[in-house]
C-alpha cells in the first residue's frame, strides 16, 4: 500500500477546492500531498500524508463502494473539524 513520492492530483479534489474558494498545488512541504492557497495565491496549508490514501485513490483503486466504505470510517474517525483548519479542508478536498 505504498503512496507514489509525486502524487497525482485528482480531477475531483480539484473540483472539491474550486467549490471552496481555494487553489491546489502539489505539494512543496515534508510528506504532504497537497498545498491549498487562496485567491490571491497565499499559502494556507498542506494536506493530506503521502502515506495515506484518500477517497479519489480508493474510487481508481477499489471502486466507489469501496471507497464509500473508506469515506464514512474517515468521517466516523474524524468527526469534525474547526472550519477552515488543515483537517477541515482535508476532509472537504480529499473526501
Amino acid at each position: 500500500m505504498s503512496i507514489d513520492k509525486y502524487y497525482k492530483i485528482e480531477k475531483y479534489s480539484y473540483d472539491r477546492a474550486k467549490e471552496l474558494g481555494v487553489i491546489i498545488k502539489p505539494s512543496k512541504r515534508g510528506n504532504y500531498k497537497i498545498d491549498v492557497y487562496d485567491k490571491s495565491d497565499n499559502y494556507i496549508t498542506s494536506i493530506g500524508h503521502r502515506s495515506y490514501k484518500d477517497y479519489p485513490q480508493y474510487i481508481k483503486n477499489n471502486g466507489i463502494d469501496y471507497a464509500n466504505h473508506r469515506r464514512d470510517l474517515f468521517y466516523k474517525r474524524h468527526k469534525k473539524y474547526p472550519k477552515f483548519s488543515r483537517g477541515w479542508y482535508s476532509s472537504k478536498i480529499l473526501w
